[in-house]
């Protein structure tokens, strides 16, 4: 995704440029990117940056009136309304559009970067200091991998920016592996390469004479887990001012804004308080190949009493007919955070960017305010993978439980998100800017001060909704009404779409082995008509089953995937040929050994 790259070093000139321009060049995935080099030889400092045209970090380097600071910085930051204004009446020239108040916040601000707010990182070299301080967001949303050697300290927004200029590092991590495998993420600021490392989140690292001095951190968790909690009442009365009065800075940030619209409570809550103009946000919902979901049906409703356009991005034969090069890209454009049952998620946002450069979504409103976890590790097929490997998946629900002592909502937000979350983001954020209200730092902070009966339920959801605007508490979201009707009716209808949901479940992904010949032998019927596409938009097993079969056995039974070495090879040939066959459901499997083959092939094998 957009971000920055670079090495602060002290070996010869040309060649650091030289690795510089090689890391930019690995990072220009879309046409639509724009890029830049800054070299400072004296602090031994190359920041090279790839940048989204049009948006906040478009326009690099940032230098004050002496040009003694400069600051190359890739994200978003929202700011308090006023800070510019209060920047020029301390004498800084400071254009009222664009990032340059960036670079005088790190003059007028002691604790720089801790007031900014949104999801960053940056290099910043201050030459009358004679030192370069690297930083990242509060959560490490906006990644940065590093890698120390000891010639050069390495950073970049994407691992194969590193493993471009340093092919020795092309070697699979056994421990981030057996964490993926059973966690779908890499645990604690690892990754899947030797020697190649997650910036923690809220760092500010100082280096001076090309050396790393000191690994600064300008937040600690506990700053916000040690205020005082509120009374419930106050509490929803704090949250709902500041939720109503933090939002409009996330769409007032100089690009056009779409609405990913669905039919749960937190993107409710968005439409809910923004209030727009009438017709002018365009709204849309992913769907599927077999009917409208409940996601489409719901968010329809949502945005025509809004006032507000809605269409469908559908997921269908265009996106199966090229699903290889989906695949490749999603695990690619990763770095292999995310599997290829990720990849209808590229194609649609490949789409919404037609709509809008800039994706308005209630992402982690659930994580925030109702302590939502969003993975836990899971057990491997049996056999699947050699003895030798499965400590390694042993050892990683180990390190998962020591992860959730502590305050739940501290788990959400500086490691869930950073970790679980961020694979997701960083593929949408290849082809848009993702923004969503449920990471502001105010928004967070207060949901510390939450009672403990408020993340038991969705109570306060529900009631800044109906305060918000009433007309949205009458419509329902894919599983209950949200005002407080409970009658006969209502009851009938959440049972109807509890089952619905239940049953997709189980037909597509979660279908029992006993049950997978019986639906093989009704195939002509077309049973899958009947149960999917209710709730979601995307279909594995059939389509493992039978569009994407030749493409499964073309790279599951090749050698080059049957010789891995963590791989029982009698195993992987069992299930690509029983779940093509339609006798056995193999949809988990079959996601986990195509990711993993992706991810040799494109980064250890290259």
């Amino acid at each position: 995704m957009p971000g920055i790259v670079g090495l602060i070093t002290r070996m010869p000139a040309e060649r650091a440029r030289r690795e510089l321009c090689g890391m930019v060049e690995t990072l220009c995935h879309e046409s639509s990117y724009v890029t830049g080099i800054r070299t400072d030889a004296d602090l031994g400092v190359y920041v090279g940056w790839v940048a989204r045209r049009g948006s906040l970090s478009d326009g690099m380097p940032l230098r004050n009136e002496r040009s003694d600071v400069c600051l190359t910085f890739s994200g978003e930051d929202f700011p308090e309304p006023g800070t510019v204004a209060r920047l020029r009446e301390r004498g800084h020239s400071v254009n009222i559009e664009g990032p340059a108040y960036l670079v005088h916040l790190f003059e007028q601000d002691p604790t720089f970067p801790a007031g900014l707010n949104g999801r960053f990182h940056g290099v910043l070299t201050d030459r009358t200091q004679a030192h370069t301080m690297l930083f990242n967001d509060r959560y490490g949303m906006h990644r940065l991998y590093y890698h120390q050697s000891k010639e050069a300290f390495y950073f970049a927004a994407e691992a194969k920016a590193i493993l471009a200029v340093r092919p020795e590092l092309r070697r699979i991590d056994c421990r981030g592996l057996g964490e993926f495998v059973a966690c779908g993420c890499v645990l604690e600021n690892r990754t899947l390469f030797e020697g190649i490392h997650v910036l923690p989140p809220a760092s500010a690292w100082l280096f001076r004479n090309a050396t790393l001095a000191n690994r600064g951190t300008y937040f600690h968790p506990q700053e916000w887990e040690d205020q005082e909690l509120l009374e419930p009442e106050s509490y929803y009365k704090q949250l709902r001012q500041v939720f109503s009065g933090n939002l409009p800075r996330y769409f007032h940030a100089g690009q056009d804004v779409g609405l990913s619209l669905t039919a749960g409570l937190d993107t409710r809550m968005i439409m809910a308080w923004h209030k727009p103009p009438q017709g002018s946000l365009p709204c849309y919902s992913f769907g599927g190949m077999f009917r409208d979901s409940q996601d489409v049906v719901v968010a329809r409703q949502v945005a025509r009493a809004c006032g507000q356009p809605h269409q469908v991005i559908s997921v269908g034969n265009e996106f199966l007919s090229r699903f290889p090069h989906y695949a490749e890209r999603t695990v690619r454009l990763t770095d292999g955070c995310v599997g290829v049952n990720h990849s209808p998620d590229l194609y649609v946002n490949e789409r919404a960017a037609e709509i809008a450069p800039v994706r308005m979504t209630g992402n982690y409103g659930g994580e925030v305010l109702r302590q939502v976890r969003a993975f836990k590790p899971a057990q491997p097929l049996s056999d699947l993978f050699c003895p030798d490997f499965l400590p390694e998946i042993r050892a990683a629900k180990q390190t998962y439980d020591g992860l959730l002592q502590g305050h739940p909502l501290s788990f959400a937000v500086f490691r869930q998100a950073p970790w679980h979350h961020y694979g997701l983001l960083g593929l949408e954020e290849t082809q848009l800017s993702l923004r969503s209200p449920y990471l502001d730092n105010d928004f967070v902070r207060t949901v510390f001060r939450a009672p403990n009966s408020a993340a038991s339920n969705s109570d306060v959801s529900r009631r800044l909704i109906t305060d918000g605007n009433p007309k949205l508490s009458l419509i329902r979201t894919d599983r209950t009404p949200i005002s407080g009707r409970n009658g006969w009716r209502t009851q009938a209808i959440r049972s109807f779409l509890d089952l619905t949901l239940k049953a997709e479940y189980a037909y597509d992904y979660g279908m029992p082995q006993w049950a997978a010949p019986i639906d093989w032998a009704l195939a002509p019927l077309h049973p899958e008509r009947l149960f999917l596409g209710r709730h979601k938009f995307y279909h594995f097993r059939v389509w493992y089953r039978d569009t994407l079969s030749a493409y499964i056995q073309e790279m599951l039974l090749d050698p080059r995937t049957l010789n891995r070495p963590y791989l029982q090879r009698s195993t992987v040939e069992n299930i690509v040929r029983n779940h093509v066959k339609g006798v056995r459901n193999y949809t988990a499997a079959i996601h986990t050994v195509l990711t993993l083959e992706l991810i040799n092939r494109l980064f250890v094998d290259s």
